[in-house]
């Protein structure tokens, strides 16, 4: 992404005009907007004129609207974000205060305007600006007749085909019929690699699947790579990495990025040390469970305590139109920084981000334990029963 313009005032108040140029630069403009801010774009609309001789004519122009923003809508595989909301500046086709949708796309510049930008909103701009932040994974997740090809990038999982394909049954006499199989199922993970995966950008290329699957699909892309002469797959070939994971589906990608094999060779990508932090949660959760809190209620009082060494947020909570909600967990963020803390904020498209919001979208690890936590909110619910009995 590009940033064209900067104007923040000492208020917090101002603008930023933006310049997306990748698919991830979209999930960054949709964590960026938030209902009541002010988006300035070009955009398509229908108007009707009325001709000489009387009759209507319709057509369709581009025109540059500014609108306050009421609604948002992102579609996260095409990367288009629909914008709805209320004229607010004088034109000449769209009447003030008419309803109209922006669709934001890629290599389209927009200008976002704030009453109030944060310390997430602004950390998420330089980061979407800095191209060393980028660090790319593909991902084949597969059984046998099934497979995921998926794009892992610093905030997204996106599965980009899904590949379903019978295999017959090996019975006696038919193994030929269940071979035939397997190779135009290989083949069209083969074509769906390399629709989908660009070296250029890529670092590694996974290969996962329960048994032998993994190890059969590479034998044939690099047989057929060679048959064919096919130089990205055999300039790349030591980019492929193949790793054991227990089924063909998406949610098994998270066992595949936990791999210490996977993880030394991802140590500089943003996502790997959220999957690190989860991983130690979980563990901690288990082994030591006054040093890890989730939900609010417990995450404020470890917070209020300084306790907290890693703070582990999802970025749904900071696209929540209500401003009292979003500017707690601010408060919060400041407040583990201030004293030290690590916070990382996680992607709700990346698959350590839904895990993350399976426990509310916070948690923390601590530096020291707070069993009293727990037995506080155990008097506070006894003493609320009490109080209704």
């Amino acid at each position: 992404m590009k940033l064209v313009k900067k104007r923040i005032e000492k208020d917090r108040s101002g603008f930023v005009e933006l310049y997306p140029e990748e698919l991830e630069d979209m999930w960054h403009v949709y964590n960026l907007i938030t209902v009541g801010d002010n988006l300035k774009a070009t955009t398509i609309r229908r108007v009707q004129n009325e001709s000489n001789t009387g009759s209507v004519e319709s057509q369709r122009i581009r025109l540059t609207l500014t609108i306050t923003v009421d609604a948002i809508d992102f579609d996260p595989q095409g990367g288009l974000l629909r914008i709805k909301g209320r004229n607010i500046a004088e034109n000449k086709y769209v009447k003030m205060g008419m309803y109209h949708t922006i669709d934001l796309e890629l290599n389209r510049k927009f200008t976002l305007f704030k009453a109030d930008w944060d310390i997430i909103a602004l950390e998420r701009i330089e980061e979407a600006c800095d191209i060393t932040k980028q660090a790319d994974v593909a991902a084949v997740v597969l059984q046998e007749g099934l497979a995921n090809v998926c794009l892992v990038t610093q905030h997204m999982t996106i599965v980009r085909q899904r590949i379903e394909y019978p295999i017959p049954r090996k019975r006696k006499g038919f193994v030929t019929n269940y071979e035939k199989g397997l190779q135009k199922f290989y083949e069209q993970v083969l074509q769906a690699i390399l629709r989908h995966v660009n070296f250029e950008i890529v670092k590694v290329v996974i290969l996962a699947s329960p048994g032998f699957v993994k190890d059969q699909l590479r034998e044939y892309i690099f047989a057929e790579a060679l048959k064919q002469d096919i130089r990205s797959l055999l300039e790349n070939k030591s980019k492929f990495i193949l790793i054991h994971c227990s089924s063909g589906h998406k949610h098994s990608l998270q066992e595949v990025l936990q791999d210490p094999a996977i993880q030394s060779q991802l140590t500089d990508t943003k996502f790997a040390r959220e999957i690190v932090a989860l991983d130690k949660f979980f563990k901690m959760l288990n082994d030591d469970p006054d040093r890890a809190f989730y939900g609010w209620d417990h995450v404020r009082k470890a917070g209020e305590r300084g306790a907290i060494g890693t703070l582990l947020l999802s970025d749904e909570l900071f696209r929540s139109a209500d401003i009292p909600t979003r500017k707690k967990y601010i408060t919060l963020v400041e407040s583990v920084r201030s004293i030290g803390g690590n916070v990382l904020l996680f992607s709700s498209l990346h698959v350590s981000g839904e895990q993350l919001n399976q426990l509310t979208g916070v948690a923390a690890i601590l530096n020291f334990p707070l069993p009293d936590i727990e037995l506080e909110e155990e008097e506070e619910n006894n003493q609320i029963a009490t109080e209704i009995s």
